[in-house]
């Protein structure tokens, strides 16, 4: 398509040519796929001006139809052909600066990403368990809401006695089961009821899980904590034999330099019963604010299990006898790090958490 064949004096030949030059100018002057978008709907829109020109075809006389529009439709094939490679063009341009401004510099040292560690709590626990488990034990699990009956009375705690009193828990609603006594566990013994009901001595496991008590939060009390109970049940089962696996436990847990005493106390489930200390892991025994001034830290209760006990599971008392004990894990966290108040453990302060 010349200029002599398209300019002359013919008004649409004279457009053709004037709209090709526009479109020209359009194409080099789009700088990005949106300018170029923009020129593409002014010249081949539904309102675009060669669309205009195209459907005006059918206004001119007859002897000029054939030729504007032949020439119309070339300019249409350009024009298509030439918005696709300025379109391709743009493109490639506009994927460079992308890549330009987005390069990653391989040579800057990496993001640190900081790894998780199990919590504190948790990693006392899994401690706990290691030992025992190396001294023949299993771990065993029951469950969080249980019976008045699993909680209490097969512990040789009946609904009158006072020590019941001592903790106090939460009771959950089982009323539409029609039963009243429904609670939170407050402390793991039940699992070593419900052990013993389906397991024929020998014996020996540890519980580790969640208790509950309706005590109010200070630095050494929460309404939950977490317990490890344990329980021995075998032929010529006695005090030394428990003696000598806790004074084991406290050497393995807080130092072999520790000491370990026992000292006289009451459980409704065990008889004789015991309180077990070692030495203070702060002052080595000498007194100090810690374990105010006496040398020693209190750990965890423990006994020979009440013959009443064993009443209540069938076992015969006559055969076998046997020793029960519990800790709280998040005492034994405490002693053992020096941490001094429970409640840091569940504030999800990751500055206190990183430190272990």
């Amino acid at each position: 398509m010349t200029s002599d064949e398209t300019r002359g004096d013919d008004p649409g030949m004279r457009e053709i040519e004037l709209l090709r030059e526009e479109a020209e100018a359009a194409l080099a002057g789009a700088g990005s796929s949106a300018d170029l978008e923009e020129a593409r709907v002014n010249l081949l829109g539904r309102k675009g001006r060669l669309t205009a020109l195209l459907q005006g075809i059918k206004d001119l006389p007859p002897d000029k139809k054939r030729m504007v529009g032949m020439q119309a439709n070339l300019l249409k094939d350009w024009l298509e052909k030439a918005l696709e490679e300025r379109g391709e063009e743009l493109r490639r341009r506009e994927l460079d600066a992308e890549l330009r401004a987005e390069k990653v510099d391989v040579t800057l040292p990496g993001r640190h990403l900081p790894f998780g560690t199990r919590h504190l709590v948790s990693a006392i626990i899994e401690e706990i368990e290691d030992i025992f488990i190396g001294m023949g034990y299993r771990v065993a699990e029951g469950p969080e809401v249980e019976l008045d009956y699993y909680n209490f009375e097969a512990l040789n705690t009946p609904h009158w006695h006072p020590s019941k009193s001592l903790q106090d828990t939460f009771y959950v609603d089982a009323s539409a089961s029609g039963r009243e006594d429904v609670l939170l566990r407050t402390h793991t013994s039940p699992v070593q009821i419900r052990v013993m009901e389906a397991t024929t001595p020998p014996l020996y496991v540890i519980a580790p899980g969640k208790a509950y008590r309706h005590d109010v939060p200070d630095a050494t009390h929460s309404p939950m904590f977490h317990q490890v109970e344990g329980l021995a049940v075998d032929e010529g089962i006695t005090l030394g034999d428990l003696k000598g696996t806790l004074e084991h436990f406290a050497r393995r847990m807080f130092g072999e330099d520790r000491a370990v005493r026992f000292r006289p106390h009451f459980f409704p489930f065990t008889e004789p019963s015991a309180e077990v200390d070692v030495s203070c892991v702060i002052c080595g025994g000498e007194g100090c604010r810690v374990c105010k001034g006496t040398g020693w830290l209190e750990i965890l209760g423990a006994g020979m299990v009440d013959p009443n006990v064993f009443g209540y599971v069938g076992y015969d008392t006559e055969k076998f006898s046997g020793f029960a004990f519990g800790m709280g894990v998040e005492r034994i966290a405490m002693l053992k790090y020096g941490i001094p108040d429970i409640r840091y453990l569940f504030d999800n302060d990751l500055r206190f958490l990183a430190q272990f």
